[in-house]
């Protein structure tokens, strides 16, 4: 398992999403308010949006809240015009970086993740720099554990293109964004609920890397994440698992 699938497992196993709730809404909401304003305040007819809402509710968003954003998104409310930009660069090792942020003011953006970069050893690169190296995916990650044969036929039934076991046991059931939806749904109701479920950007290929490079883009990776600008990070680094066995 490779790049932002892997590295959204490293968070689940850190308990991230836990300690920074409320930056999680704030990403919500922004996400929330782009949805509405790029396919409309319709969720049945906007497939992100629809996916927006399912997230906003898992974390207990309030409803006020919820239709604020997309109002806002719609152009039914006022609100400052947020602009939705990815950035690309590179860290430690040679990991290729990618960046989705959504802003009101590229400039300020901009200055924060190359500044950041800088300071943990890496730098931005042009656009197309490392885009390429990934492609848009629906992605379940599932701990060891579960059952390989039974998640196997369950995804391959809900109509999932693949699924990935690694060595330690976990697995990733692999869909086409527009998919993804029904994927989840499915293996729910057959018992198997997934630690990370997300349409992401996934790397085609991933870059080892010793456990000082690991650390090294770990601390990149948490320092970008912690931008209030950043929606998502997405890198192509595959962490020895030395360096895993610490976060258990």
């Amino acid at each position: 398992m490779a790049g932002h699938s892997k590295w959204a497992n490293i968070q689940h196993r850190k308990g991230a999403q836990d300690k920074k709730r409320a930056k999680a809404f704030t990403r919500l909401i922004r996400e929330l308010t782009v949805a509405a304003r790029l396919g409309g305040e319709d969720a049945a007819a906007n497939p992100r949006l629809r996916l927006a809402l399912d997230r906003a509710r898992a974390q207990n968003m309030p409803r006020d809240t919820l239709e604020r954003a997309i109002q806002r998104g719609a152009g039914t409310l006022e609100g400052s015009e947020i602009q939705e930009v990815t950035y690309e660069g590179y860290g430690p090792g040679g990991v290729a970086v990618l960046v989705s942020c959504m802003t009101d003011n590229r400039n300020r953006t901009v200055s924060e993740l190359r500044n950041t970069f800088a300071r943990h050893g890496g730098h931005l690169g042009a656009e197309g720099s490392v885009a390429y190296l990934f492609s848009t995916a629906g992605v379940l990650a599932f701990p060891a554990g579960t059952g390989e044969e039974r998640l196997l036929a369950a995804a391959l039934e809900a109509g999932a293109e693949d699924v990935v076991a690694s060595a330690d046991g976990s697995a990733e059931v692999l869909t086409a964004p527009a998919d993804f939806a029904r994927v989840r749904d499915a293996l729910l109701a057959a018992g198997l609920a997934p630690a990370v479920a997300e349409v992401t950007q996934r790397a085609a290929t991933s870059v080892p890397l010793g456990p000082a490079d690991a650390r090294s883009v770990m601390r990149l990776l948490e320092a970008i994440e912690d931008l209030d600008d950043v929606q998502a990070v997405h890198a192509n680094a595959e962490f020895p698992e030395e360096v895993l066995a610490c976060l258990a």
